[in-house]
């Protein structure tokens, strides 16, 4: 249970990362916030990446197995890699719709699936 609640918030954190590093690239596109200066675009992107910390501290303290999670640091790590690159596919699909998939971010994906078994192997 500890670990679908600490991946879930990790999720949720990559939301509010992907619109915090990213989102103000939209800006022009969204019509909003399109004079601001670059001060003011890092206020807002902090801002954002706020509510990031807020999911994200919880989540890798839940998951983490001094705390009863079932993650040691390196398989808290990688899930984060994975859960980054995941929820950055569909922002920038569907929600910013700025890149198509091509097939070898796909195969990226598959090389990074391995790198998930081989942390969570137990040899």
């Amino acid at each position: 249970m500890k670990g679908i609640l600490s991946i879930s918030l990790l999720v949720v954190a990559n939301f509010f990362m992907t619109f915090a590093w990213y989102g103000h690239l939209q800006f022009k596109k969204w019509s909003i916030l399109q004079d601001s200066s670059l001060l003011s675009i890092i206020l807002i992107s902090w801002f954002i990446a706020l509510f990031e910390y807020l999911f994200q501290v919880p989540g890798n303290r839940i998951g983490h197995e001094s705390n009863g999670g079932p993650f040691n640091l390196f398989q808290l790590k990688v899930i984060q890699e994975v859960i980054t690159l995941f929820v950055f596919t569909i922002c920038t699909v569907f929600i910013f719709k700025t890149d198509k998939l091509q097939w070898n971010y796909f195969v990226g994906f598959f090389f990074l699936m391995l790198a998930v078994f081989f942390v969570f192997k137990k040899w």
